[in-house]
């Protein structure tokens, strides 16, 4: 019976000590990045190849533990303006896409740190922003003219009747 107790309070006192592991200060250390969700816009990826038309509204979230103020959105190592809407559970991003990027494919790229500065995290969505004479004409077309089907060909030529002359009236 002694032997058993033993054997118990020894599992019981090393169970506890694997509890205590981890001291305060390494709590402190926990990282809780922060997660980038609800892209509005649709990546480019094939077979799709999604393209985006210039100056297109796009927004995203982060959680409410991410600092605002170190939040950066970069396309091609330029900064692009955003604003933000704040609530008790997530700051709202949102941006357009620069008319300069027409025609061309970039990395859009966000990055932010959280309140307390010690996790960080970014990442990015491939985008290709449609040619802008491509975006114009495609809806003029499609609303302006009707879905028309042309005559079909025939291959047959038929002659001329030769003209016939008829005499003038007799007075």
């Amino acid at each position: 019976m002694k032997l058993t107790k033993s054997v118990l309070f020894t599992a019981i006192l090393l169970m506890n000590s694997a509890a205590f592991a981890y001291s305060p200060e390494e709590l402190a250390k926990e990282c809780h990045k922060p997660k980038f969700t609800d892209f509005t816009l649709s990546e480019y990826k094939m077979p799709e190849q999604h393209e985006v038309a210039a100056e297109t509204e796009f927004s995203f979230k982060v959680p409410v533990w991410t600092n605002p103020e170190t939040i950066k959105l970069t396309a091609k190592n330029q900064a692009i303006p955003f604003t933000i809407e704040s609530n008790s559970s997530f700051h709202k991003v949102k941006s357009k896409i620069p008319a300069e990027f027409t025609g061309k494919f970039f990395r859009l790229n966000v990055s932010a740190k959280v309140i307390d500065g010690v996790c960080h995290e970014e990442t990015g969505w491939l985008l290709k922003v449609a040619d802008k004479a491509a975006v114009e004409n495609a809806p003029v077309a499609a609303e302006t003219s009707p879905a028309i089907t042309p005559a079909p060909a025939t291959t047959e030529t038929i002659p001329a009747a030769p003209a016939e002359a008829t005499p003038a009236p007799a007075k």
